[in-house]
């Protein structure tokens, strides 16, 4: 179906009448919610109170449906906001402006949000429609600018609405799917958690020589070495995002690293020309980002790379000796001692660096060979799990996107 003014492209069947243009205004009473003030006053708050306090953070945290609150609000306290006993849609135009709210629990709600009130639609329609919409909220800004939400500018806003009953369709079949995307991304939260947790049991703590977990019929003490005794150290080509093309010779830069934090990196969406003096990994090197936002991002993000990569954007290599394998040496530094080590020698305030002198003294447990290849073969199978859940993550949220465009109009 060709796509109209008044019909969505995409459509359950059945379904055939035109949508009808409204205001947001028309469909709800739209208020805004209130704060205590001072709102660091102790006196509005109390953790016995079974009526939560609806603050900013806690829609990030949970990503727009709340089902539980850190925080209560007093007798005193509810006197100065609007509590909700019941589901309500709410809205944000404070902070993560535009972001719409379904909060399930008894709550103040705090004057960062606007609250539908007496609503006429489906709560489930309206708070995808307001999802999908929320980019939208930006032209009500400067560039450059916060965007300033109030609800004379919800009120007035239009928007295209079907039937009750189209609605309520659409709104429980994205219902589905997000609690589909929900349920992968608590997979792919249990596996990072699972990782950090054998991290910590499998390399040992503080100055010890055994760790906490290790395989049956290894049981000698870790040794210890500086890392300049186990490695030689380069440094990568320096690249940036402006030489980066569409296609070409895959790239690593550091800002890569510090946002994927794999131990291991095969594939790679960014590509450049190579220039004279380029440096390639050749699958026998751990790089280590040379700058980051802070110290801990720089330690968690070294990584072992495919052979044929350029490696650019600020790095530092490291080319271990026969004595410690690559992987292992990846996860080392960036897990337990080594990480702590590595941190306080960063330097910088608004961007930290770490140079190859300071991961030159750094210290190294490791146990044989042999031990080093077990738990690299743990960590490689825990990433492969990781990637495939964060694929079928990417691709749920895609395609949820493709469809919020089309079944809406």
């Amino acid at each position: 179906m060709k796509k109209n003014n008044d019909k969505p492209k995409l459509r359950f069947p059945g379904f055939n009448d035109p949508w009808e243009q409204r205001k947001l205004g028309e469909l709800a009473d739209i208020v805004r919610g209130a704060s205590p003030r001072p709102i660091q006053d102790p006196k509005w708050f109390n953790e016995n109170s079974e009526v939560g306090w609806l603050r900013i953070a806690d829609v990030t945290e949970q990503d727009g449906r709340i089902h539980h609150l850190e925080q209560h609000i007093s007798e005193l306290g509810q006197e100065k906001t609007r509590v909700l006993t019941k589901p309500h849609l709410l809205i944000s135009i404070a902070a993560t402006v535009g972001k719409p709210v379904v909060n399930y629990v008894k709550t103040g709600v705090h004057d960062g949000f606007l609250i539908f009130q007496n609503p006429k639609f489906d709560r489930e329609f309206m708070f995808q429609w307001l999802e999908m919409f929320r980019p939208m909220w930006q032209k009500y800004g400067q560039p450059g600018s916060q965007v300033n939400l109030n609800s004379n500018l919800v009120k007035n806003q239009d928007i295209m609405l079907p039937s009750e009953d189209e609605q309520a369709k659409i709104g429980q079949f994205f219902s589905e799917l997000d609690n589909l995307v929900t349920l992968h991304q608590r997979k792919l939260n249990h596996l990072q958690d699972k990782k950090k947790s054998l991290l910590q049991k499998m390399f040992p703590k503080n100055d010890e020589d055994f760790p906490e977990l290790r395989f049956p019929g290894f049981t000698d003490p870790w040794e210890q070495r500086k890392l300049k005794q186990l490695a030689n150290f380069a440094k990568g080509q320096g690249y940036s995002k402006n030489d980066l093309t569409d296609v070409g010779t895959p790239i690593i830069l550091y800002g890569r690293l510090y946002t994927k934090y794999q131990s291991s990196i095969s594939e790679v969406d960014t590509f450049a020309v190579p220039q004279s003096g380029s440096v390639y990994s050749t699958g026998e090197e751990v790089i280590v980002p040379a700058s980051g936002e802070t110290a801990e991002d720089i330690a968690r993000a070294s990584a072992v790379v495919k052979s044929g990569f350029l490696l650019g954007g600020d790095l530092n290599i490291i080319y271990p000796n026969k004595d410690i394998s690559t992987i292992f040496l990846a996860l080392s530094i960036s897990n337990g001692k080594q990480q702590k080590e590595l941190s306080k020698k960063a330097q910088g305030k608004s961007v930290v660096h770490v140079h190859n002198s300071d991961l030159e003294e750094v210290t190294i447990s490791f146990p044989c060979k042999e031990e080093q290849e077990k738990i690299e073969s743990v960590f490689a199978h825990l990433d492969n799990l990781i990637t495939l859940h964060q694929r079928k993550l990417n691709h749920l949220q895609k395609q949820k996107k493709a469809l919020l465009q089309q079944m809406f109009v």
